[in-house]
């Protein structure tokens, strides 16, 4: 056999194709389809049991207790009276409030991380949830409104911090998610001074009621606050989960995406602002509630084992560490109910030491 020239011409090199793990739904005659991963599907039941296992601890214990079979009775309208106030009024909304924001934490910490391509782009780091309080203390403090003011008064505040953010670490390249996360942290700063400010200012009535919102509690949990997230949920969830779907492609590159056929403008911009409304609509619920935005996705992603925005399995995660936190909360001093946003603190203290210590580690970091 005689060997080959120099200049014979050789076979162009037939790429290898990447292969997109999970597995494929087919429907309506294979017009629509669905991936899904085996063991991400696993994990959210897993973490959905977790979440029911643990409100059925928050229905049934506490200084009043009261056994499974009666909790079940009084959700079917057959309690007394006692039972209908102690359950439908008083435990039930706080842990709906719980799993709700959990939830709505941990989808928008999974965006921003997405996004950002940095695990600390979360909501509460990058400065949103800080516009959102600051908004709510203005219109406690200088405006004087109510609970549904104070609501919309964080959302706006949120909203415009995202905005501002956005717009002075805007750019292109590889460290456009540190630029987010000094510029959030740097816009943070700036909102604390100036909410701590506004404190000074106010009466002493008004400063307990802000400083008591501004810890994060669900000590006062009523409908009037559950019934809004839920809305808020129900529209901004389709929005945030459909619009993931790009996710994957826009952490490959802005390049890369726009050669697949994604809108790299206009989807950036859709999660950007579904994600800031779904962490402005649990802070305005439940007050600014830290580490729950930061560790969900991270903690998720670790039981998954899979790349991409892990937005639906960070939602379980998100509603388990938030209900968790309160179950805690309510227990860990007998005599005294702490709010929700002291034991989150804490914890997430921790875990953003840890998480510094280790990417100090890895290397290139």
């Amino acid at each position: 056999m005689n060997a080959p020239t120099a200049d014979a011409p050789t076979a162009p090199a037939v790429p290898r194709p990447v292969t997109v793990p999970g597995r494929v739904l087919r429907l309506r005659g294979e017009r629509l389809s669905l991936r899904w991963r085996p063991r991400t599907l696993t994990v959210c039941l897993l973490l959905a049991v977790c979440c029911l296992a643990l409100g059925a601890l928050s229905l049934t214990t506490g200084a009043f207790r009261l056994p499974l079979p009666r909790v079940l009775a009084t959700l079917l309208g057959q309690g007394s009276g006692a039972e209908e106030f102690i359950v439908l009024d008083l435990r039930l909304p706080r842990l709906l409030c719980a799993v709700l924001a959990g939830g709505a934490l941990g989808m928008s910490g999974a965006v921003f991380q997405s996004l950002s391509r940095n695990p600390l782009g979360s909501p509460d780091v990058i400065g949103f949830t800080s516009g959102a309080a600051t908004g709510a203390v203005v219109q406690i403090v200088v405006l004087h409104g109510g609970a549904y003011a104070t609501a919309v008064a964080a959302v706006a505040g949120g909203l415009l911090t995202a905005l501002v953010v956005g717009t002075v670490a805007a750019g292109r390249g590889p460290s456009l998610g540190y630029r987010v996360v000094l510029v959030g942290i740097g816009v943070s700063a700036m909102l604390t001074s100036l909410t701590a400010y506004l404190l000074t200012r106010a009466s002493l009535y008004e400063a307990q009621d802000a400083q008591l919102w501004l810890i994060g509690s669900l000590n006062s949990t009523t409908w009037s606050l559950v019934t809004p997230l839920a809305l808020a949920l129900a529209v901004l969830t389709p929005v945030t989960v459909g619009a993931a779907r790009a996710l994957g492609w826009l952490e490959l590159g802005e390049d890369t995406a726009r050669g697949l056929g994604v809108p790299v403008g206009g989807t950036r911009l859709l999660l950007a602002l579904a994600a800031t409304a779904l962490a402005a609509a649990a802070t305005a619920a439940v007050g600014p509630i830290t580490f729950v935005a930061l560790a969900a996705p991270q903690l998720c992603r670790r039981l998954v084992r899979s790349p991409g925005a892990l937005v639906v399995p960070a939602a379980f995660m998100g509603a388990l560490l938030l209900s968790a936190s309160d179950f805690a909360a309510q227990r860990v001093l007998p005599s005294t109910e702490l709010p929700v946003g002291a034991m989150t603190g804490v914890l997430g203290g921790l875990y953003l030491c840890r998480l510094l210590v280790t990417r100090r580690r890895t290397p290139g970091t």
